[in-house]
């Protein structure tokens, strides 16, 4: 059965959960109240698809309704000590000597639970840290690592293209970003910190034509190759996959030359 599926995010830095939309006319940005696994929880739209319930493992739990004005207004009255609570976790940090990052903290919409989210190079024994949280706030407690990529997602900012980062704007999964994918599109010898973004990682952006470029290095010949051309013969040192051009070392002389021009030997 086909079902209409709205992707839900609780927080900027988490992942997208897919409900039953109950026929609940909703847009994108829309606040509503659902029931998960850990209980009432208050996340936004952030995608709408169609899926096949069949394929799915468990079916598709129901949106209860859009947030209302109670709802907005419950929710908020945790955000004003939100500055208060992560303070104190940071001194807690301090005092355990724990070498992570807090990066932000929600609090469940039923007030009963706050998840702090670090960053860190490797796995942290947090769990004095969580003993202590739990006495000062009189709540549960859950730590959740994230990446330096969910950090820069929630913090926002501009691109060396001038817009919005992708991922604050409209990516809801963060895919992995090779180096291949640089070398694929000839940019990786430009330097790492011109095709980093601003978490520090490789540009989102070298994922959006990777399959084009993939596709296209199949009619190229191979780098370091050797080529028969109308200029002579010669070895490949590059191409440009756009132009549709390659460039040939011929004679100690690098030519840009047609692909059509150009025949393996």
């Amino acid at each position: 059965m086909i079902k209409r599926a709205v992707g839900i995010q609780f927080n900027p830095w988490d992942n997208v959960y897919h409900f039953d939309s109950q026929d609940i006319k909703l847009s994108i940005g829309d606040q509503v109240i659902v029931r998960t696994e850990m209980g009432m929880e208050m996340g936004r739209v952030v995608s709408f698809s169609e899926v096949d319930e069949n394929s799915l493992d468990s079916p598709l739990k129901p949106i209860l309704r859009r947030a209302n004005k109670e709802d907005l207004r419950k929710a908020q009255l945790p955000e004003k000590k939100k500055e208060e609570v992560l303070t104190k976790a940071r001194q807690f940090i301090k005092k355990h000597q724990l070498e992570m990052k807090l990066v932000d903290c929600s609090f469940s919409f039923d007030g009963g639970k706050i998840t702090f989210v670090f960053t860190a190079d490797g796995r942290i024994d947090f769990r004095e840290l969580v003993k202590e949280l739990a006495r000062t706030f009189q709540k549960s407690i859950r730590l959740q690592q994230v990446g330096i990529r969910d950090e820069a997602r929630r913090l926002g900012g501009f691109g060396p293209c001038g817009r919005e980062l992708c991922c604050k704007k409209f990516l809801t999964n963060l895919s992995s970003v090779s180096t291949d994918l640089a070398r694929i599109q000839h940019v990786h010898s430009r330097g790492s910190e011109r095709i980093s973004g601003a978490c520090g990682r490789l540009m989102c952006c070298l994922a959006y034509e990777a399959d084009f470029y993939q596709e296209a290095v199949k009619r190229f010949p191979a780098l370091e190759s050797k080529v028969k051309t109308k200029q002579g013969n010669g070895v490949v040192v590059s191409y440009n996959a756009l132009k549709k051009t390659v460039n040939v070392e011929i004679d100690k002389n690098i030519i840009e030359i047609p692909l059509k021009e150009v025949k393996s030997l």
